[in-house]
């Protein structure tokens, strides 16, 4: 019989419940970062190449100068010979393509806030799932009480948005879907950049696998978009808007990290809380055309942590 919910904060835990935290922060500002390179080219995709080549680059450069980075490509050309190392752990870098084409897209418009409880949803159904079914590098990961009711939590912080918010109104119906589908992605995309990086023994080298089928991918989505639209607008002048592709070295070679250590919808969940934070200071500081007011967006941030705090730190007690 169940007697009491106590909390229960297992101390190897904690590092990577704040590393996942962090990686939610890095995406929101990379979302921002981009959102407004794909506003000043106006032509999203080739804001997205912009931040996945040079992304590329900068993982290729480290790969090639570190011990850690050429073994484990070695052991990547050697799993793609031998098919130990099959084509789908090699595909992360498509939802990587999808989520940074989006954010070229639609956070220029929206806002990182507006655009993050899409993100909070997608990923909290996207992690529940994934764990039950043994997916990511941890095996299969029981959907316990305290879990369900986290995600839970983490769901109602979108209904907030979108009962009390004004955050929709003139706002494209795709343009809020996207988000959700954004997250589903990126949940399965980190389950399986862990499952990558314990068979290549480095979160580098399937970061790196990350963005070249990334890079890939946009380019010939911007050609076809150039074809189709005419050229981007010249290039500004702000270095920052250029960042994106570091930003996503980093939080790619973290989560890869963490994964294994927390299961899919924790680290979704503390991600989530990162960025929810983020987008509060973000949008606070820099508004975006449409948004759910900073009342609404502080309501989904405490709830967005809430749900953390239940589905890391408490347990049922028999």
């Amino acid at each position: 019989m169940t007697q009491a919910t106590t909390p229960s904060a297992p101390a190897s835990l904690t590092p990577a419940l704040l590393g996942a935290v962090s990686v939610g922060v890095l995406t929101a500002v990379q979302a921002r970062v981009n959102g407004q390179l794909g506003v000043n080219l106006e032509h999203p995709t080739a804001a997205a190449v912009i931040s996945f080549a040079s992304g590329l680059l900068l993982i290729a450069a480290i790969s090639a100068m570190t011990s850690a980075g050429r073994r484990g490509a070695v052991a990547l050309v050697r799993g793609i010979r031998e098919h130990t190392i099959p084509w789908w752990m090699l595909a992360g870098g498509a939802a990587g393509a999808f989520t940074v084409a989006t954010q070229s897209l639609a956070v220029g418009v929206v806002g990182v806030s507006l655009y993050t409880v899409g993100i909070v949803a997608g990923q909290t159904l996207g992690g529940l799932v994934l764990d039950r079914i043994g997916y990511g590098p941890g095996g299969a990961v029981a959907v316990t009480v305290p879990r369900l009711v986290g995600g839970v939590l983490a769901l109602a912080a979108v209904g907030v948005v979108l009962v009390a918010g004004d955050g929709l109104a003139g706002v494209p119906v795709w343009m809020v879907i996207l988000p959700v589908l954004v997250g589903v992605g990126l949940s399965w995309q980190q389950a399986t950049n862990g499952r990558l990086r314990a068979r290549v023994g480095t979160p580098l080298t399937a970061t790196l696998a990350n963005f070249f089928v990334g890079t890939a991918i946009l380019t010939v989505l911007a050609v076809i978009a150039t074809i189709v639209s005419g050229p981007p607008a010249a290039p500004p002048g702000e270095p920052w808007l250029y960042l994106g592709g570091a930003l996503g070295v980093v939080y790619i070679v973290m989560s890869a990290a963490i994964v294994v250590r927390t299961g899919v919808l924790l680290f979704g969940l503390a991600a989530v809380s990162g960025q929810l934070l983020a987008a509060l200071a973000l949008d606070a500081a820099w508004p975006a055309p449409a948004g759910p007011g900073l009342l609404v967006e502080a309501i989904t941030v405490a709830i967005g942590l809430a749900s953390v705090s239940v589905a890391a730190f408490w347990r049922v007690r028999r």
